[in-house]
């Protein structure tokens, strides 16, 4: 049985672990959430007795389920019987792959298609409508319920138009997007009544990290499952709802009533409120911005300390960079804070590129580690973007057991492919890859050779099996179509091969990202802008409550300092008569006594 010392943890968190049944667990920031539901999983793989028990943990991203998986490895405990990934893989694992055959829009086969692929067959479709029409992508964005689909753009009916366009086209092509994985998991298990059966004596525990993003569809294909077997299925849901901001891509903070009411099982309602990460002014600031009511307290070594809370009203998009550059210098020559503990944080992608690029520029002394940065397109289901990971990975003792998982991966895929994988294993497929030595400079052109090269020394070709070719042509084009667009903005843009081995390469230097990307991080100084209407609330969920969860986010990531800016001289819309955008509202209105920054 798995124990553990007496210092990895608190009262809240060993009452939490050890809680027999369902756990509903609200879970504050620096809460120490991820290492509770780390030493749970723990605790219940080694309380296995069955070999055909399967432990199951839904993530929101690949990157905390990769995160979690290692620490339970390194606690010392046998994953073999651990499934960890997020809603879409498992979806596809363990309901669409093995059931498909039953659902008439499967039965014939399918390929699943990536975001890059969707957002360019939609906008083929808008394209297709103009001069006539005005409509594009971000307007049919939709997402799935289940009772169907819900378009949360503002394309209205003609949206409607588009979306059945698109989907007629995937259904002739025996296509289906991430989105229709969902649904279609969802149509299984409502009417093939067998298969949540089935599934419900396969898993002895379902954990789900982040439920506040969850989506309705989401809870009701898990629930299916444990209705099935509610004597067998243990679940243990935790996040926190005040960080729910995926609202308008259909997530939301489900309460512990409504939990009960669909698995039709009690949960157990426990909480975890003391906050390890931020200083008590940066907990007393963020808590202006509490959806849900909580009581955080200070807890860390940093609660005392002497944080600088600025907030900018007067700069100028045009000396943007500028000023962010002030606070990173300021942070590291005054309060000696580590590179690395910096963030810089915007409400969308668009706004981080260039900026990105542009700090690299203005701050050759530190490294940065932000979009735009890297050459290719990151497709984690694409067949040619897993073997490009263990490709440009180094062949390190200590990334062994990773890499070996990931050929595992890829052999896995190989099969679905129709490839005879009986001659190969996990390790002769890695030995194939170390033994190969490619003279190439150029990234795309070095990838290309390694692919034909370890393809003909494993005597297969991959052009005739559609599903790689499929996979091949999608990881190409859109990593040609990324380095073109980043070429646009920056000639000096590198796509050499070392270039494309950083992007696997540990992170490090001053970190950039969105909200929604830097969620589950934390910095010991914070730097975001872009706090204005229209971005903070987005535009598709303009509600007080949506721009309380986002500012709530920003500022929960800090440790130490938070610098907040509302910058002047972005302009709304594209008419001759457009406006200047305003601060965003709520935090206008919060009255705090924040720091002087010369």
């Amino acid at each position: 049985m798995f124990v553990w010392d007496k210092n990895d943890l608190n009262d809240e968190q060993v009452d939490a672990i050890r809680q027999p049944g369902n756990v509903f667990l609200e879970a504050c920031p620096g809460s120490g959430k991820t290492r509770t539901l780390t030493y749970k999983i723990a605790l219940e793989l080694s309380n296995l007795t069955d070999a055909r028990k399967w432990i199951v943990a839904i993530t929101y991203t690949n990157r905390a389920a990769d995160e979690i998986r290692e620490r339970i490895e390194l606690l010392g405990v046998e994953t073999s019987q651990l499934w960890i990934g997020t809603i879409h893989a498992f979806c596809l694992e363990w309901i669409i792959k093995p059931y498909g055959i039953y659902h008439d829009k499967l039965q014939n086969g399918f390929k699943v298609i990536n975001s890059y692929d969707s957002e360019e067959l939609i906008t083929n479709i808008c394209t297709g409508l103009r001069p006539r029409y005005k409509i594009t992508y971000y307007q049919c964005s939709h997402f799935y319920t289940p009772r169907g689909i819900n378009i949360t753009g503002s394309g209205g009916s003609l949206a409607n138009s588009v979306l059945e366009a698109y989907h007629q086209h995937l259904a002739e092509n025996h296509q289906i997007d991430f989105e229709q994985i969902l649904y279609f998991s969802y149509e299984l298990l409502m009417d093939k009544v067998a298969i949540p059966k089935i599934l419900s004596n396969l898993f002895a525990y379902v954990f789900i990290d982040e439920y506040q993003d969850t989506k309705e569809i989401q809870y009701s294909i898990v629930a299916s499952i444990m209705r099935a077997n509610p004597s067998k299925v243990n679940t243990f849901i935790v996040g926190d709802p005040n960080q729910a901001i995926y609202t308008s891509l259909g997530g939301y903070a489900i309460s512990h009533t409504e939990l009960e009411s669909i698995t039709e099982t009690p949960f157990t309602q426990m909480s975890l409120d003391k906050n390890y990460r931020s200083s008590r002014k940066i907990i007393d600031y963020y808590r202006n911005y509490n959806v849900s009511p909580s009581e955080t307290s200070a807890e860390g070594r940093e609660r005392n300390y002497q944080s600088i809370i600025t907030y900018d009203q007067v700069t100028h998009k045009d000396d943007l960079v500028e000023q962010v550059s002030r606070y990173i210098e300021y942070n590291i020559d005054n309060c000696e804070i580590p590179e690395k503990d910096i963030c810089v944080i915007a409400p969308q992608w668009v706004h981080l590129a260039s900026l990105t690029r542009t700090l690299v520029h203005r701050l050759p002394q530190y490294s940065f580690d932000g979009p735009g940065l890297v050459p290719f397109s990151r497709d984690i289901e694409n067949f040619w973007y897993k073997l490009t990971k263990i490709i440009l990975t180094e062949p390190s003792p200590s990334m062994y057991v990773k890499r070996l998982r990931w050929a595992s991966e890829v052999l896995y895929d190989l099969e679905i492919a129709m490839v005879d994988i009986n001659p190969f294993t996990s390790k002769e497929l890695l030995k194939s890859i170390n033994s190969i030595s490619i003279d190439e400079e150029d990234g795309i052109t070095y990838l290309c050779s390694f692919f034909d090269e370890l393809f003909e020394s494993l005597g297969v070709d991959y052009s005739l099996y559609p599903m790689l070719q499929e996979h091949y042509e999608s990881f190409l084009s859109s990593t040609v179509d990324r380095i073109y667009r980043l070429r646009r903005d920056s000639e000096e843009f590198a796509t050499d091969i070392e270039a494309f081995r950083r992007a696997f390469k540990p992170r490090s230097g001053i970190k950039v990202s969105t909200i929604h990307g830097v969620k589950g991080g934390e910095y010991d100084a914070v730097i975001s802008f872009g706090l204005l209407e229209g971005f903070v609330p987005n535009f598709n969920d303009s509600s007080v409550e949506s721009a309380k969860k986002l500012l709530y986010v920003i500022g929960s990531r800090a440790r130490k300092n938070l610098h907040l800016i509302s910058e002047r001289g972005r302009m709304e819309g594209f008419s001759p008569n457009q406006t200047e955008r305003t601060s965003t509202e709520v935090l206008q209105l919060v009255q705090f006594p924040y720091d002087n920054f010369v």
